[in-house]
């Protein structure tokens, strides 16, 4: 009687929070788990471009930065990152400070475009852990990678490599990186989403 009388209770406070909360968090009555949803807003946004830029930040400094107190603020961090919307927290690492590197940017075409062609050349450049970004791309070339390697000798050397695998590739084109006055390591989400959410 009284686990059933529970059970009803977290009905109607699912009901409830949805008509009334954004947050999105697991409700546990007993070994009753049930999960409410919602979209995201901009207090989201907000908590999501501040963890992107500083992953190490604090759910005390995180909260008064969104204008949140620290437990609600710690409840949608834990939503976002069980719904996938954070996928996780690395460090970015200085190349400069360890040592000369070289980036390149190839532009790939493949000589034949079926689905187990581009499957195949995806699968082998997988391996390689100097391509660092693969793009599918539209205009007058398949692929867009970015090597970085030791020198352009280094990626001369796994561009022969690729080839001699025969993994599909008709032509390649290389441009060699001089510099790179802009590199953003974050994403404008305000202003990409903010009209999306209220």
């Amino acid at each position: 009687m009284f686990r059933q009388h529970a059970i009803s209770i977290s009905r109607k406070l699912i009901v409830h929070l949805r008509k009334t909360s954004c947050f999105a968090f697991p409700i546990i009555f007993g070994d009753v788990l049930m999960s409410t949803n919602c979209k995201l807003d901009r207090i989201d946004l907000r908590i999501l471009s501040r963890l992107q830029a500083h992953g190490r930040i604090t759910n005390v400094e995180l909260a008064d930065a969104v204008g949140l107190s620290p437990s609600p603020c710690l409840i949608r961090v834990k939503r976002l990152e069980s719904a996938g919307y954070i996928a996780g927290y690395a460090a970015q690492i200085l190349l400069e400070k360890m040592g000369d590197v070289q980036s390149v940017f190839t532009q790939v075409t493949l000589a034949d475009h079926r689905r187990e062609d581009s499957a195949r050349f995806v699968a082998a450049i997988r391996e390689v852990d100097e391509i660092v970004e693969c793009h599918l791309a539209s205009g007058g070339y398949d692929y867009l990678l970015k090597f970085v390697t030791r020198s352009v000798g280094h990626y001369q050397s796994l561009i022969e490599d690729l080839l001699a695998r025969n993994i599909g590739i008709e032509k390649y084109s290389s441009y060699v990186m001089i510099k790179s006055p802009i590199v953003k390591n974050a994403y404008p989400l305000e202003t990409l989403f903010s009209h999306n959410y209220s």
